[in-house]
């Protein structure tokens, strides 16, 4: 789909508050709430736009352990491997990286047993061949949504 002008402002003010009316953003875009509604489905049914989710303060709801963990996967395995570990629900991300790493994956543990039972149960381990973790102190930047 090509992103025409009005599409970026339309991303631009969602991006700001998903959740401001229809009616409201029209009026700001100076454009009325009927094209506005059908842009925002037509980018929500090419996939542009993918949903719309509350931003959770992690620690508010008992995670209050981040970590980012590079692995190490044995090549025949990598796709399995990424398949297993996406279906945690501690695992955040998993990014497929180039570099001494093959995958990195963004965390969050309720604490250290439930980081440590992550690291030594959970894990595929037959196919990890090395796997460093990384304690996040203090997050510094965290944005969830793109310049448009």
């Amino acid at each position: 789909m090509k992103i025409e002008e009005l599409d970026r402002k339309i991303l631009s003010a969602l991006n700001k508050n998903a959740r401001m009316s229809f009616r409201r953003i029209a009026k700001e875009l100076r454009t009325s709430p009927t094209t506005l509604y059908s842009k925002v489905k037509k980018l929500e049914k090419s996939g542009v736009v993918r949903g719309y989710i509350p931003l959770i303060d992690t620690e508010s709801v008992g995670y209050n352990l981040m970590a980012i963990i590079s692995l190490r996967v044995k090549q025949e395995r990598d796709t399995e491997v990424q398949k297993a570990i996406a279906k945690f629900a501690q695992v955040g991300a998993v990014y497929e990286v180039t570099g001494d790493w093959d995958l990195i994956l963004v965390c969050y543990f309720k604490g250290r047993d439930d980081l440590t039972n992550f690291l030594k149960k959970e894990l595929p381990l037959s196919n990890i061949e090395r796997a460093i973790t990384h304690l996040v102190l203090n997050v510094v930047k965290e944005e969830k949504r793109i310049p448009v």
